[in-house]
């Protein structure tokens, strides 16, 4: 396959919410160029971007995918992305390795949560955006409305480069604003057509905003145009292409992805508005380190410079294996060759190169600058990583995602598949860098760790299809703590006499509560020998066992000072296996005298909402126990809440803060400290540790 011209390349992200209509643009812009012979939908599930079965069964894109086509001599590398919020961080992970983006907005619903996270993932990469405003062809389609929207929601001016004739049942074409030129569409093909005169004097209005536009730019050109000189054609493309490469305002256009109008004008707006790689790099250098001196080192986008790559997602394919999809920055990578990856510092193979049409491998020879291309089976390269040639050494900066929000317990359905389930999820963890997995080594639990309760429903979806193991999810348990309020004595006595040798332990132990975060402490206060001292330590173990175990409710108990102050033994009967069970009984004794309690996890909160919803939040926030610490204002209309909360509280709380806040609630947590649990919550627990024990 020919390598294009790194001028001629560009890599767009067709970014927005779930349902504007990401997938159905991406297969409109492939078959109007022909990469595809069929159009596809995504409700028939027969689209070139979502194909995984889960896609297809929920109707919405779970792990962006890659396609390309081919037009006027240039290539257009395209990323379908999710816009859904509990994968919407696969798409910040992608928008790394683009020069541009293309953002949908839906012409009905406009600006939703989710298009302004991805907006502002965007700003975090600095890239250059034009705007699709689809479904021009359902009712209540409205095109200024979504624009003066787009600019409230974005702070940025929007430039109409086209504009809908009519809307709804009624929408049949667009105007393109630059050439001031009609078309309306038969069978999937413009037809030029007069402009309709109704619309005629709204065309020219945003013909003259966008003229001007362009001559403010300019001293000298202004000058002219004041002057009554038309600006002429080259100067209004070269206008709208530094307009947009510098964002100082947004190109917009619009038509309908389902019904393939707008297409065409789109695809000729992503090569006029947005950067080739190396115009990219000369808006943004690529710069690395290098992994010897830490100095910073600069790359160019050229052919002849070391070879350098990002590897920004991996795929766990059945069949295939292991593929990393990667973006070159500098240089040329050519198949069955060797390369060094610096993140890690290993030597990696490169067998046989691709490019992916969905899921369809095309194999290519060699790959260069600015080009997005696939390897198979690379042993010890993930997400993050930077391949280059060894002998010219760069690593490019990690990029750091957004830590798990929801926690369920999993379990496999049939006993014994605990390995495979293990085995599965480390596969499905290679692909997805926001899923943890880890077994609790205090309550034996596996837990799966993501961005959501669909992310990880998902997750288990395919863990069943790709490595056929079935698993229960389930609230986790939370980690509760024993401890006791006030000091207490008692004796623990251990004899046993069932002929030949006995058993003998005697000891009496005092208790006291310590501060919170106190620990443990053991003072032996035994004198005269009560208890010989090869028996103290074993007194001290029963202690401590019994102490993990749990006394009232089966938690471990913490805060607690213990002192050994009196006992007896018998000179032939005595053993360490009888004084640590009288060590344990003695505990036991003592703790239900010295008004034992429940303590709960208190997580620290922070929780950013829109001004809006903060009342709601805060309302919510009481009714779950917690206490508010402070309110701060932030950027965008957001207020930052902190506050603390007990862990039951917030197990599901992802769902719940996207439902109070239309999905644009963001929210973080972490350990803070160990509270006594109110008393009829602590008798619910012990009751239900009761009914367990008996059953």
């Amino acid at each position: 396959m020919a390598n294009f011209d790194v001028n001629m390349i560009r890599n767009v992200a067709v970014i927005a919410h779930g349902g504007a209509g990401k997938t159905s643009l991406t297969e409109a812009m492939l078959f109007t160029s022909g990469a595809i012979d069929r159009l596809g939908s995504v409700d028939s599930g027969t689209t070139v971007t979502d194909f995984e079965p889960e896609e297809i069964s929920r109707k919405i894109t779970i792990t962006s995918s890659l396609a390309f086509l081919n037009w006027n001599n240039h290539r257009i590398n395209l990323v379908d992305t999710p816009g859904f919020i509990n994968f919407i961080e696969d798409t910040r992970g992608c928008l790394r390795a683009v020069d541009g983006a293309v953002i949908i907005v839906s012409a009905i619903s406009g600006v939703k949560a989710e298009t302004e996270k991805v907006w502002k993932y965007a700003c975090e990469f600095e890239i250059p955006r034009i705007i699709f405003v689809n479904k021009m062809d359902k009712d209540n389609a409205n095109f200024s409305q979504a624009l003066s929207e787009l600019e409230k929601s974005f702070d940025t001016e929007a430039i109409p480069l086209q504009m809908p004739i009519g809307s709804g049942s009624t929408f049949t074409g667009i105007v393109d604003i630059i050439n001031m030129k009609a078309f309306g569409f038969d069978n999937n093909k413009a037809v030029e057509m007069p402009i309709p005169q109704d619309i005629a004097p709204e065309a020219m209005n945003y013909r003259k905003r966008l003229i001007e536009k362009i001559a403010e730019s300019d001293d000298a050109m202004l000058e002219r145009y004041l002057e009554g000189v038309e600006l002429t054609h080259d100067e209004i493309l070269k206008g709208i292409k530094e307009g947009s490469l510098s964002r100082k305002f947004l190109p917009v256009t619009c038509g309908s992805a389902l019904k393939n109008i707008g297409v065409t004008e789109l695809i000729d707006a992503i090569i006029l508005c947005l950067p080739s790689p190396s115009e990219m790099a000369r808006i943004s250098p690529v710069r690395g380190n290098n992994p010897k001196d830490n100095k910073t080192i600069e790359r160019k986008t050229d052919a002849k410079e070391p070879f350098s790559a990002y590897v920004f997602k991996t795929i766990a394919d059945p069949y295939a294996g292991k593929l990393s999809l990667f973006r070159v920055y500098s240089g040329t990578l050519r198949a069955d060759s060797s390369v060094l990856n610096t993140t890690n510092d290993s030597k990696e193979r490169i067998g046989q190169i691709f490019y992916l049409l969905g899921k369809k491998h095309l194999p290519a020879q060699l790959v260069g600058p600015g080009e997005i291309g696939v390897v198979a089976k690379l042993k010890d390269t993930n997400t993050g990583d930077t391949l280059c040639e060894e002998h010219h050494p760069i690593v490019f900066e990690k990029l750091s995602f957004a830590e798990p929000i929801i926690s369920y317990a999993i379990a496999p359905k049939a006993k014994g598949d605990e390995e495979k389930v293990s085995t599965g999820l480390h596969r499905i963890l290679e692909e997805d860098p926001t899923l943890r997995f880890h077994r609790d080594e205090e309550t034996k639990e596996m837990l799966l760790s993501g961005m959501g309760q669909v992310h990880l429903e998902v997750t288990l979806e395919r863990l069943k299809r790709k490595f056929g193991v079935e698993v229960l999810m389930k609230t986790p348990k939370i980690p509760y703590r024993e401890t006791i309020r006030s000091s207490a004595k008692a004796q623990g006595k251990y004899k046993k006499q069932s002929g030949g040798r006995g058993q003998y332990g005697d000891c009496s132990i005092e208790l006291e509560p310590l501060p919170r975060g106190g620990g443990y402490e053991f003072i032996d206060k035994i004198v005269g020998g009560v208890i010989p001292q090869q028996y103290r330590p074993a007194v001290e173990k029963g202690i401590i066992e019994t102490m993990k175990e749990g006394i009232i409710a089966g938690y471990p108990v913490i805060d607690l000072k213990v002192k050994l102050f009196d006992g007896s033994y018998h000179s032939v009967d005595s053993s360490e296996m009888a004084f640590k069970i009288a060590g344990s009984m003695a505990l036991k004794k003592a703790f239900t005298d010295a008004k034992p309690v429940l303590l709960e996890p208190i997580m620290k909160v922070e929780i950013i909402t829109p001004d809006e919803s903060l009342g709601p939040v805060i309302g919510d926030l009481n009714s779950k126990r917690g206490k508010v610490q402070g309110v701060e204002p932030q950027a965008g209309g957001n207020q930052k809440i902190m506050a603390l909360v007990p862990m039951s509280e917030m197990l599901t709380y992802a769902n719940q803060l996207q439902s109070i806040t239309s999905g644009r609630g963001l929210y973080s947590m972490e350990f803070s400290h160990y509270e006594e649990i109110p008393g009829h919550l602590a008798q619910k627990i012990i009751s239900e540790r009761e009914t367990k024990k008996e059953e």
